[in-house]
């Protein structure tokens, strides 16, 4: 399957808009989230000097703006619906780009680490590759991605008003690996649950020397 300009952009603007017209529940919903093994899980693996600059990726309302700046990190949101980000902007006190994820424009070799918690499962598995490579080179050399999506069985479709693909474990190392980052860890959350209980896949990569060519990797071959 293969998705034209036009359905790319009506999958961007129905997601966004989802967030965009819930923002307050959606900050009450999840404001008390517990996601401190995730943030930890990002921290241990950044081998630079503190404060790092961290770019939270779909950064919500802010919730973990404010976590990263408490520990003394210098934080920067990015979150493509616009009452989100303001929210974010107002919660935390920190710089916040809107931005979506199909049309990133980020700085080169700018980050210690980039947290993406729930957020790259919005990206169609096509757009995939072009996507990760961007946050490659976003990051410093040897910075560190954490992402933490829900897993599936390769399968991408909507959801309502909101488009999500939900890529097995090897499928998302595969994709991972040809942007040119190598695995730290991975874990399934939440934690002390069996394996069947656990619908988050979360993953810890750092940057590689190296991004395989576009031809390497096609959608179809995760």
């Amino acid at each position: 399957m293969t998705l034209t300009p036009q359905e790319l952009a009506r999958i961007t603007e129905l997601t966004i808009g989802h967030y965009d017209g819930r923002a307050e529940a959606f900050w009450q919903g999840t404001r008390d989230h517990d996601v401190s093994q995730n943030v930890a899980a990002l921290l241990r693996h950044v081998e630079a000097v503190a404060p790092l600059a961290i770019l939270d990726l779909g950064c919500g309302p802010g919730r973990d703006l404010l976590t990263f700046s408490a520990l003394g990190h210098i934080a920067v949101g990015l979150e493509g619906a616009a009452n989100l980000a303001a929210m974010a902007r107002a919660n935390s006190g920190c710089e916040v780009w809107q931005q979506d994820l199909l049309a990133l424009a980020l700085p080169e070799r700018h980050f210690d680490g980039v947290f993406a918690n729930a957020v790259l499962f919005h990206v169609p598995a096509q757009e995939l590759p072009r996507v990760l490579r961007q946050l490659h080179a976003t990051l410093k050399p040897g910075g560190v991605l954490f992402s933490s999506n829900p897993r599936g069985r390769n399968e991408e479709g909507w959801s309502g008003e909101r488009y999500g693909a939900y890529h097995d474990l090897e499928a998302w190392r595969a994709y991972m690996s040809a942007a040119g980052f190598l695995e730290l860890e991975h874990y399934y959350r939440p934690a002390g649950l069996p394996l069947e209980q656990q619908p988050w896949l979360a993953s810890v990569w750092r940057r590689g020397s190296s991004v395989q060519p576009r031809s390497a990797m096609q959608p179809g071959d995760a």
